[in-house]
């Protein structure tokens, strides 16, 4: 796949993979600008210098780094979408997670990861009744302790079972080998 990018500014930086197999590409801060958000938050406005052309039918995403957890920031949107028909610069936007001076990263600084990726043609159907599942409605928190007992006794049943099928397949080979021989 060929991802095509236009520099917007002299000093932009092309996205680049820090090590063979990783699945984001590193974005470099050009420069900051400053907005405030409908409840009068300062939004830190990260901007890459930077736009592109996504191939139909792929999606950018724009994640933070991991080095964030050295910062006092956070994507505001927690992870940020850039469509195929996007053209417009790549920017990222983030809030301070502190209510004194935050860390942030600067100018010239790798601050996010872009990561391509394939989206499905999604058809929607209204239905009346969806299948039955065995979580069904279970929402937040469902998942807990009592459901990770329930799959290690059907995993520890089914391994049982296995060993079981393993011993007699073994037994089998056994007895017919020693029958061949005789």
């Amino acid at each position: 796949m060929m991802l095509k990018i236009k520099r917007l500014t002299d000093d932009a930086i092309m996205p680049v993979r820090a090590h063979k197999g990783d699945a984001g590409m590193d974005l470099t801060c050009t420069t900051i600008s400053q907005e405030l958000n409908e409840a009068g938050q300062l939004i830190l406005v990260y901007h890459t210098g930077l736009a592109m052309e996504i191939p139909e039918g792929y999606v950018g995403l724009i994640f933070p780094r991991s080095s964030i957890a050295n910062k006092s920031i956070t994507l505001t949107n927690a992870v940020g979408v850039v469509d195929s028909n996007y053209r417009g610069e790549v920017m990222a936007k983030f809030r301070s997670t502190t209510d004194v001076v935050p860390a942030i990263y600067k100018p010239g600084e790798r601050f996010a990861q872009l990561v391509i990726v394939p989206i499905l043609d999604t058809q929607i159907e209204e239905v009346t009744e969806l299948s039955e599942s065995a979580r069904n409605e279970g929402g937040f928190g469902s998942t807990g302790d009592k459901d990770i007992s329930a799959v290690s006794e059907d995993q520890s049943s089914h391994e049982t079972e296995t060993a079981v099928t393993n011993s007699d397949n073994a037994e089998q080979a056994a007895e017919s080998s020693g029958s061949e021989q005789a």
